[in-house]
């Protein structure tokens, strides 16, 4: 008799346990919905992979074509001396050729012989705002100077420690397909800046801030969150497009 009712409570304990373990389980099964992807080719010749983040398609790559849309050559300025001096203008990082893409200046993304392939635009700060909210950032949190949102950087950046090798970046989840790189930027004078290559990434807004300055987006291996500022159009920095 006493081995049937410990039978018995044995199985009401097991069936408990399933119920318990039931809504759990069901809950891991989710899967992420697939990202819609695609791609873009430039004059140039260079397929870039692209993404649909919210109701928006971006480059998932930074950009490195060497001409405009017309086929007029982008002038190309390594030397720090000529930096100053040459308006557009590109350059590789460092001459580095491990560098995800080519820094420009702001001039170079506003030239009438278009920087960005047929179809697409280099993006304005509005637009970038639209990106970030999409990622989960209030209009208040967006509209904000330097660091801005709570993980929305980490959503962007491609997943550690894929690009980011300089210092590793905990945060990188890449959650949205943006698979931002950490490409650097140039100084207003021609200087690389520190920390640079795979530590830090900025990308130019298609926005004036006045005559002098206009609007980009940083991120950087220690952040999770997305830095906004402007800044002398004589920086260099990486262009991501998004489609018109």
């Amino acid at each position: 008799m006493n081995t049937n009712k410990n039978q018995f409570t044995y199985l009401l304990i097991l069936m408990a346990l399933l119920i318990m373990l039931a809504p759990g389980c069901k809950e891991d099964s989710k899967t992420t919905p697939a990202l819609e992807t695609g791609t873009v080719t430039d004059i140039d010749n260079n397929v870039y992979k692209t993404v649909k983040i919210g109701n928006q398609w971006w480059m998932a790559e930074n950009l490195k074509v060497k001409k405009y849309r017309n086929g007029n050559l982008i002038p190309q300025s390594q030397a720090s001396t000529d930096w100053v001096n040459i308006t557009p203008a590109y350059c590789l990082y460092d001459n580095n050729a491990a560098a995800p893409g080519l820094l420009y200046n702001w001039y170079a993304v506003t030239d009438t012989n278009n920087l960005a392939p047929a179809g697409w635009h280099i993006p304005t700060d509005e637009e970038w705002k639209t990106l970030e909210m999409s990622l989960g950032m209030s209009q208040a949190e967006a509209d904000k100077f330097s660091w801005r949102g709570i993980n929305e950087g980490e959503k962007l950046k491609i997943e550690a420690p894929l690009g980011w090798t300089r210092y590793g970046d905990v945060w990188a989840k890449n959650e949205s397909g943006f698979t931002a790189l950490a490409g650097g930027c140039r100084l207003f004078n021609g200087v690389w800046a520190d920390p640079g290559l795979f530590a830090t990434g900025f990308w130019w807004a298609a926005t004036e801030h006045n005559d002098n300055e206009s609007y980009y987006r940083y991120l950087d291996y220690k952040n999770a969150d997305v830095f906004r500022s402007h800044v002398s159009k004589n920086y260099g920095m990486s262009i991501r497009c998004v489609k018109d």
